[in-house]
């Protein structure tokens, strides 16, 4: 279920990216009727059993929705507007340029 809320003078839309077969949460910011950026969280399928054992995308969602907001207010108080990924990983965490991920966008 998508969920829009507001920061700023920002309006971001976020949820679970509907069908995928890897978790993908996405952000999208907008600026009026003006898109400004992409930011998603993708995790890793070995690091999913980190956040949740059962791997059950909506629990992770409820768990760490909160934190991943914390993440796209940190990247809109910067002016940091390029369309970025929060790749979680089994050893840890990374950003990366959403261009850059070319091994998720091939798998669909």
């Amino acid at each position: 279920m998508e969920k829009h809320w507001t920061y700023k003078n920002y309006e971001i839309k976020d949820g679970l990216k509907p069908e995928s077969r890897h978790f993908q949460y996405y952000y999208v910011v907008s600026e009026g009727s003006e898109k400004k950026c992409n930011y998603c969280v993708w995790i890793a399928k070995e690091a999913l059993s980190r956040f949740d054992k059962t791997m059950d995308f909506d629990a992770i969602v409820s768990s760490q929705r909160e934190v991943w907001n914390k993440w796209v207010k940190g990247k809109i108080d910067a002016q940091d507007f390029g369309n970025k990924v929060l790749k979680l990983e089994k050893d840890g965490e990374k950003e990366i340029e959403l261009s850059e991920m070319t091994e998720y966008l091939s798998m669909g």
